[in-house]
């Protein structure tokens, strides 16, 4: 205990990594604590077609967030300015014109969507769930700072306090309208507590307005492969959604989102990790400059991946006994969907953190080229899973398809002396083996999807 410790003490690398990976810690496992204590009060409180409406709402407000993603986090993390108040003030900029933007587009959205999805109500709700994307946009940039420097404690409970303060706006409504609408206004109360507690208490320089040219141009062009990387990201991480809102009921849609959410406990955490700590780690520590740093890169992999495959692994083998444990009869079809869904997410963790090593060496264009294979190949998949073979062929397809393109992945880290071959066969040879146990264990419950889609 003492040597942790000491370890974790003082401003070296190392201990900063150590710490800021607890804090990563605490502050998902809180985030996730949240979330399922809202969705456990939620279900109970409104109707499986309120969470597939709400689905379709986080679709469009998160698609058009990631469709106009010029990297200004990752850009703050890997330029050499990043602590340059002018660099910092041009990105709070671009960020808050952002926002406003995003609000407009989603004004002009919300029929043609509502009538897309044969859905009414999203003509409403889509204009108020935007103002969501405006709060946003205003968040201090000593968020990204705090994260370029590790230094994520202050960050994280602040974050929590907000998701808190949003989870009891919307419970409070749900009482009082037992209506979606809760569900949309608790999002904008969240955004807008975290807009007031990062301003009021995150320490550093205050943001104002102040386009300089050089920072422009640098963000910009950095940016340009984080936006095309991005949107593509977007239709990897909600295209199942955008897909399924149209062609499955929107009860089963709100039962496959609950199952969504359990399953993609264990890889969220994975991707929130390598979204926060490991650009400013291959920053540092650059795979192909030492043996040391790529000695150190596989241990950090290692444990990751071992963590991350242990709780896929409990979702894939228990994920029907959870459902029946924390939900009533009307959401039971979750938990077949949340054995499918945990062993199709194997895969992405074995390549984790390799585009983050071509990031930090800004190399956006090769995150871009993968982002883009992936999801196209994951989006065809879908598609034709679903239409072939119904839902199971649907959630088999994302396990498919991101074994097929962790090739694309390879040569993306071996452009950066990144890719460990050991790590990844044997981590291959146990994402078998864990499918096919799972698959073995659950047979009937997830035979009985067949009856859904196709």
């Amino acid at each position: 205990m003492k040597f942790l410790i000491q370890t974790m003490s003082g401003n070296q690398l190392t201990a900063r990594i150590l710490r800021s990976t607890s804090w990563v810690l605490v502050g998902y496992g809180g985030a996730q604590a949240i979330r399922l204590a809202s969705n456990l009060i939620l279900t109970r409180i409104l109707f499986p077609e309120a969470f597939g409406l709400m689905a379709l709402v986080t679709v469009i407000t998160v698609g058009l967030m990631m469709f106009s993603d010029v990297g200004i986090g990752p850009s703050i993390s890997q330029s050499k300015r990043g602590d340059d108040p002018a660099f910092l003030n041009t990105a709070w900029t671009i960020q808050a014109m952002r926002g406003g933007s995003l609000w407009v587009i989603t004004l002009l959205l919300a029929w043609p969507v509502a009538q897309f999805y044969d859905q009414p109500d999203l003509a409403i709700y889509l204009p108020i769930a935007g103002l969501a994307l405006v709060i946003t946009g205003f968040l201090p940039t000593r968020v990204e700072t705090a994260r370029r420097h590790l230094v994520l404690g202050r960050l994280t409970m602040l974050d929590l306090l907000a998701q808190l303060i949003g989870l009891s706006m919307m419970v409070v409504l749900a009482l009082v309208t037992h209506s979606v609408l809760a569900l949309v206004l608790g999002g904008i109360f969240s955004a807008l507590a975290k807009l007031i507690l990062t301003w009021r208490y995150l320490p550093g320089e205050r943001n104002r307005f102040q386009l300089e040219r050089a920072a422009v141009d640098e963000q910009l062009h950095f940016g340009k492969w984080i936006f095309l990387s991005t949107a593509f990201s977007f239709i990897s991480a909600q295209g199942d959604k955008v897909i399924l809102g149209k062609l499955l009921p929107l009860g089963i849609l709100g039962v496959y989102n609950i199952g969504y959410f359990l399953a993609s406990f264990p890889i969220m955490l994975g991707m929130t990790m390598a979204h926060q700590l490991m650009i400013p780690i291959f920053r540092d520590r650059p795979p192909g400059a030492s043996i040391a740093n790529r000695a150190s890169l596989r241990r950090m992999r290692l444990a990751m991946s071992g963590g991350l495959f242990a709780m896929l692994a409990t979702m894939a083998f228990a994920g029907p006994w959870l459902v029946d444990l924390l939900y009533d009869d009307r959401y039971g079809q979750a938990g077949a969907m949340i054995v499918l869904m945990a062993c199709g997410f194997l895969p992405q963790v074995i390549g984790l953190s390799y585009d983050r090593a071509a990031l930090a060496a800004g190399d956006s264009r090769g995150a871009f080229i993968f982002s883009g294979t992936r999801s196209l190949v994951q989006m065809f998949l879908l598609y034709t899973g679903f239409t072939h073979y119904g839902l199971i062929g649907g959630l088999v397809s994302y396990g498919i398809a991101m074994a097929l393109v962790h090739a694309v992945l390879v040569g993306l880290a071996l452009r950066h002396r990144a890719w460990d071959p050991v790590h990844d066969l044997g981590f291959g040879a146990l994402a078998c083996a864990i499918t096919i146990g799972a698959v073995w264990v659950h047979f009937d419950v997830i035979a009985a999807l067949s009856v859904l889609g196709g």
